[in-house]
């Protein structure tokens, strides 16, 4: 790793952390958003842990933070995707590719910055959980596994709106950094487990790869690992994936000028 790959990296995501703490439009929905999620899912809902066959043993609340948590994850990197786009936009981001020479250093940036926004909406939301009441039965271990989980999410989803971002270099490309990540979310377990869906919307969250990633991150939380080595690896997988999809849109950014 050169040292121009560690000043520019460090120097886009100082701009992007320092712009998402100072700027209200960018930090309030950045909170509101997972939280809304998680008061109408976990509170509105709760009635649906009486179905018959809902056997999550640490509670409904907890079930549901799951989701939010890897929601929140997943839309931080769509988030940072936008402000990708609108640097390149403004025509900030060109300066970034005149002033470095290793300009993946660009990319790690912006995705360092995606990290350490979903940690304050992590914070936030994990408070909120406990005031709620939530429960958690798994070990500090566990929850390790969770967090790791969701960060894996955030780097995969960052990567993804970071390779739009950088083909499209317009704020317009906003749609197609988000409906994906929206559509494959919301075709998962989200109000009750996988074996509770039936018809075609079962069919289809059987090979969600997050499907694996909910039922992980629940097990963990419960204190019942599951699936964890099919979680890790689609969550190790899916970024070199869209690592590969984030260069191929840097230099298309790079060609452009």
């Amino acid at each position: 790793m050169s040292a121009d790959f560690r000043n520019i990296a460090r120097a886009v995501a100082w701009r992007s952390v320092h712009n998402f703490l100072t700027n209200k439009a960018l930090l309030i929905p950045a909170l509101i958003f997972p939280l809304f999620f998680f008061a109408s899912f976990a509170g509105g809902l709760s009635a649906v842990s009486n179905v018959p066959g809902f056997d999550f043993p640490t509670g409904y609340t907890a079930f549901q933070y799951v989701f939010v948590l890897m929601q929140s994850a997943a839309f931080g990197g769509v988030f940072t995707g936008f402000g990708i786009a609108r640097d390149f936009e403004s025509g900030f981001g060109r300066r970034y590719l005149l002033a470095a020479t290793d300009r993946r250093g660009i990319i790690a940036g912006y995705g360092i910055a995606a990290l350490l926004r979903a940690f304050v909406t992590w914070a936030v939301l994990t408070a909120v959980a406990l005031v709620a009441g939530m429960q958690i039965d798994g070990s500090p271990i566990d929850l390790v596994g969770m967090y790791t989980l969701a960060i894996l999410v955030n780097i995969t989803a960052t990567l993804w709106a970071a390779g739009v971002a950088l083909r499209v270099r317009s704020i317009q490309g906003g749609p197609l950094m988000q409906l994906p990540i929206f559509l494959i979310l919301f075709v998962a377990p989200v109000y009750v487990p996988l074996s509770l869906l039936s018809g075609w919307i079962h069919a289809v969250a059987s090979v969600n790869p997050v499907t694996a990633l909910l039922e992980a991150g629940r097990g963990f939380i419960s204190g019942e690992p599951t699936v964890i080595g099919l979680a890790f690896a689609l969550g190790i997988i899916l970024p070199i994936l869209f690592a590969l999809w984030s260069r191929g849109g840097l230099r298309r950014a790079e060609a452009a000028g």
